[in-house]
């Protein structure tokens, strides 16, 4: 080997090794990873599958998972407070659906007694009233389990201006009343759109059970679907009041004697 050769090769040499050294001092050393903290948790009941409402709670349908303290609401069972949940709430009824892992909560849930469904999850002070429906007096079978309701009567009555002449009336009797059941439907099933069933359970007052037993023998009565966007809304008296006051009259003519039509 020629001295040149080895003069160039002693050169990259050196010249490798001062980039290597310079690389080596240029990259820094990783950040250290710092530790997640510990999370803080508590006991929850919890539902191990999807329960529909009205069914009975089983051992087997619930299940304790931890949850972040933070997180847990006061209204959750907690096993910390209540270790034998599971064995205590095995046998309630479910008022309303839960979804698997959903916190299992008090006032959802009802001890029934041997008694029935309905009486279970009825509210207190309520009463649970069925009245008959058609398609024409049910909106056509769009009314479902937990939609509301305004009632009308309407009933026919001898007019006192004409022999032999008749008028009809309607009023709303009851306003924003919720449906429990359609015939014995109480609840959507299987995406079900329409039931079309021949009576209609209503959660009433007992005021309100007796106006609505006094009139279906007055005349028919019928269901009128309330929109979703009325459901924060109350009616007041005023208002029930007015519709009242406004109701609808038609005058019914037989024997070719004519009357007169109109509001009041």
């Amino acid at each position: 080997m020629t001295p040149a050769r080895i003069i160039v090769l002693i050169i990259a040499v050196v010249a490798g090794g001062f980039a290597a050294l310079l690389a080596g001092r240029s990259e820094k050393p990783p950040a250290p990873v710092k530790a997640a903290a510990p999370v803080d948790t508590v006991g929850v009941l919890v539902a191990r599958r999807d329960i529909p409402m009205g069914q009975k709670l089983t051992a087997e349908d619930m299940r304790w998972q931890a949850w972040p303290r933070e997180a847990a609401s006061t209204s959750f069972v907690r096993r910390s407070d209540k270790p034998q949940a599971i064995e205590t709430f095995g046998g309630a009824i479910a008022r309303s659906s839960f979804v698997a892992g959903e916190p299992i909560r008090e006032d959802k849930i009802i001890k029934s007694d041997g008694s029935g469904f309905l009486a279970a999850i009825l509210p207190a002070g309520k009463r649970a009233l069925s009245t008959e429906i058609s398609p024409e007096t049910g909106a056509g079978g769009f009314i479902l389990p937990n939609d509301r309701v305004d009632v009308i009567l309407t009933r026919r009555e001898r007019s006192g201006e004409s022999r032999g002449g008749e008028k009809a009336n309607s009023e709303i009797i009851l306003s924003d009343i919720r449906v429990l059941a359609i015939d014995q439907t109480v609840q959507e099933k299987d995406g079900q759109r329409v039931v079309v069933g021949r009576t209609a359970t209503l959660e009433v007052s007992p005021g309100q059970a007796e106006t609505l037993a006094l009139s279906r023998q007055l005349g028919t009565l019928s269901l009128a679907l309330r929109s979703l966007a009325d459901a924060n809304k109350t009616a007041g008296d005023e208002d029930d009041e007015h519709r009242r006051r406004n109701r609808r009259e038609i005058n019914m003519v037989r024997f070719g004697v004519a009357t007169t039509s109109g509001q009041r």
